[in-house]
């Protein structure tokens, strides 16, 4: 018999820290099975309300005629999303300000603000208001009004649509919402 056989009780502890070390890496995989079966889902931080039911502008041909006549294409040749402002009736002092916290929010993802365009939809405002916003801001007409339902109607406010690369609607930004939230909810989603 070799001496240097393991004992019945060194044998148990050696199976004793498998068997835990085993539980340590099968208990994550546990709680997220129990957590799915259970019907929790993470609900996330952001700022803007999740688009439901999900619609794809793409899928449904959503026409924007933009300012020199051409159609915005939502799918760009490179994955960039696109915010989107839907004036209220009347945009002036309060809209105007609410579009430059937008484009300041793009300005502020640095080295990926080309991974964000603005494309601003109805009637723009008018005078030095519009010659500012040309220098962030693609305008444009939504043709079929399939946009109708996030625009705001408290007049001098404005909404946002925060919209992927491949046309999917993610999420609304409400006229009031905070302009800082919507900041931060980009630099999430664009890095």
């Amino acid at each position: 018999m070799p001496t240097n056989a393991p004992t019945p009780a060194a044998v148990r502890k050696s199976r004793f820290f498998l068997v835990l070390i085993a539980l340590v890496f099968a208990a994550p995989i546990l709680v997220a099975g129990l957590l799915t079966f259970t019907g929790w889902q993470p609900t996330g931080n952001g700022n803007g309300q999740r688009i439901m039911p999900q619609r794809n502008l793409v899928d449904e041909k959503l026409r924007v005629q933009l300012a020199n006549g051409k159609t915005y294409a939502w799918r760009d040749s490179e994955p960039r999303m696109t915010l989107v402002a839907l004036p209220g009736p009347n945009c002036a002092v309060e809209c105007l300000d609410d579009l430059t916290a937008m484009a300041k929010a793009r300005v502020m993802l640095n080295n990926n603000q080309s991974r964000l365009r603005l494309l601003y939809v109805g009637q723009p405002p008018a005078g030095e208001g519009l010659v500012a916003m040309q220098n962030y801001w693609q305008l444009g007409t939504d043709v079929d009004g399939k946009l109708a339902g996030y625009r705001p109607t408290t007049p001098d406010s404005v909404s946002a649509v925060l919209v992927e690369s491949n046309g999917t609607a993610l999420s609304l930004y409400p006229a009031g919402s905070d302009p800082a939230g919507l900041a931060r909810d980009l630099q999430k989603v664009i890095h």
